[in-house]
């Protein structure tokens, strides 16, 4: 599997034939370092994990050059985010799901999870778009990466690998609206047994969030996962 990070919370998977996009905020990213066009190519899914406008990013603009295309590009999404984009007028792309339920999107399937966070819509009033969540990955041969969306730490995150087994996970660091450095790294320590790399997200992108991952890997030095930093639109394989 090749990761690609675009910043902030957006990553993108390639393995196999599929090419997916979870959170592709690019469009106001200052992390972002590529165009939309060419960090969407060949995508054929977008996963959100939440409503907050710095997560489902540049998913209509997407989706509608998909469309224009002849290709309808699915979004996984739960029911308030689908049905907020089909309004924008994104179409029945939305495939629905919520906290706990796995879907199948052909050639790998997708679990929601707990994330301690809030949803709501960009525009002001902001519209409640229904609970936050992590994002499990799991294809044949693939490792499992859990994407943990924007969230505090919390201890059912061990549960969360006694029962998918996570070998990749991505977790934000960057404070104020999640969890910091330090709290990020003690679970990482306490709470992800088994898991093989982590890739520190959600810092860096506004001065109001932490501006680097040094404290991050600072905290989990001489611990034996294995901690990866790409460059906005870096990749590695895993």
């Amino acid at each position: 599997m090749k990761i690609t990070w675009f910043g902030h919370a957006a990553f993108r998977l390639d393995f196999a034939d599929r090419a997916v996009l979870i959170d592709p905020f690019f469009t106001g990213n200052p992390s972002f370092r590529s165009t939309v066009e060419e960090a969407a190519r060949g995508a054929t899914h977008i996963l959100l994990t939440h409503g907050h406008s710095d997560h489902i990013g540049d998913t209509l603009s997407i989706v509608e050059d998909a469309a224009d295309a002849s290709r309808t590009l699915p979004v996984v999404a739960n029911p308030e985010i689908c049905a907020f984009l089909a309004a924008k007028g994104a179409g029945d792309v939305g495939q629905m799901m919520n906290t706990g339920g796995t879907l199948d999107c052909g050639g790998f399937t997708v679990t929601m999870v707990r994330a301690d966070h809030s949803s709501g819509g960009p525009a002001a009033p902001a519209e409640y778009l229904g609970n936050p969540t992590g994002l499990i990955v799991k294809a044949p041969g693939e490792p499992t990466v859990w994407h943990m969306g924007d969230t505090d730490i919390f201890s059912d995150m061990g549960l969360m690998c006694e029962i998918h087994a996570p070998k990749v996970v991505f977790l934000p660091i960057g404070d104020r609206f999640t969890m910091g450095p330090e709290v990020a790294a003690l679970a990482v320590k306490r709470f992800l047994p088994g898991v093989e790399v982590v890739v520190p997200c959600h810092y860096g992108t506004f001065p109001m969030l932490v501006p680097d991952a040094a404290r991050f890997v600072a905290a989990l030095a001489g611990h034996p996962v294995k901690v990866v930093v790409p460059e906005s639109g870096g990749s590695f394989e895993a």
